[in-house]
């Protein structure tokens, strides 16, 4: 029989202790008393002295078992707390979720989604992470966060579903000419200042490169470093600006800022993904949980289900 210190013995002397006989703490752990007794043996065997003072009438704890009593208590305590942790993720009341995201998703997409879950998830502990979307990328690669969320990468390490495909929208501030017109052409924008926000974001390349190869040249570039800032300064009438649909939805439905159709320019969609790391397996509930929560409130959610139960 291993020698080590046992759970079962560490049990059996708090029970002991607590009920000062050794029948006691059989009948409440529903053992023999020859198996209380042998535990306690072969922990005062262990520890090399003797744990209780033995007598007719029970047993009491010596100077040494006195001394013992609050670090075993301690540790069955978070035993019990841990098996109420691992009984918490495996059933999905529990734990902790983290979260990788590319701006645009963590700003304007995944508060609400978090909303949700984490009122239907109450116990689970939630951590996001932002970065651009290669940033995203190492986060899963390294294991520092469970999922992400970003534009598509091909990696042979990962394995990606699609999300959602978030179209780019022409947005001009309240008042402005473009707001009265039921369709602009693409030329029209040459008069106006372009509104650019960060120049190491894909959006950035994608809004350049759209009037590069339409051969319009805007007549002028403010370039700011994130989406808030590029809207506050179409509000103030600073230019105009090609921002994700989903970033722009509150000030259109307030009236700060005004859609405005382009009749000759192709919608331009940038699709996000959700990436796990190939290895990692099937999705804790924990995971899969909150899967089901992207796939139910995604923008497009008019489209077929992404991940399926």
């Amino acid at each position: 029989m291993n020698d080590a210190i046992q759970l079962a013995q560490l049990e059996a002397f708090v029970a002991v202790a607590r009920l000062g006989t050794i029948s006691a703490a059989a009948d409440e752990l529903v053992v023999s008393q020859p198996a209380v007794t042998a535990r306690m043996q072969g922990l005062e065997r262990q520890l090399a002295c003797q744990l209780f003072i033995r007598s007719r009438s029970g047993s009491r704890l010596t100077e040494a078992g006195r001394a013992l009593l609050p670090h075993v208590e301690r540790t069955l305590s978070a035993i019990g707390a841990g098996r109420l942790a691992v009984a918490d993720v495996l059933s999905g009341s529990g734990g902790r979720l983290t979260i990788g995201a590319a701006p645009a998703v963590s700003t304007y997409v995944l508060p609400s989604m978090l909303h949700r879950f984490q009122a239907e998830h109450p116990r689970v502990q939630l951590s996001v992470r932002s970065g651009h979307s290669e940033e995203v990328l190492e986060m899963v690669l390294r294991e520092e966060v469970e999922i992400g969320l970003m534009r598509p990468i091909q990696h042979a390490d990962i394995e990606s579903v699609p999300l959602y495909e978030d179209p780019l929208v022409l947005v001009v501030p309240r008042g402005h000419d473009f707001a009265a017109r039921a369709q602009i052409r693409m030329a029209q924008m040459a008069s106006e200042h372009l509104i650019l926000f960060d120049r190491t974001s894909s959006y950035h390349e994608l809004t350049s490169s759209i009037f590069r190869q339409a051969g319009i040249d805007p007549r002028g570039y403010i370039e700011v470093d994130n989406i808030d800032a590029a809207k506050r300064m179409v509000e103030q009438r600073l230019g105009i600006a090609l921002l994700p649909r989903t970033s722009v939805q509150a000030e259109i439905g307030t009236g700060r800022l005004f859609p405005v159709e382009v009749s000759d320019m192709a919608t331009v969609r940038r699709q996000i993904v959700v990436v796990r790391r190939r290895d990692v397996g099937e999705p804790s509930t924990i995971v899969a949980d909150f899967l089901r929560t992207l796939d139910e409130l995604r923008p497009d959610r008019k489209r077929e289900p992404r991940f399926l139960a």
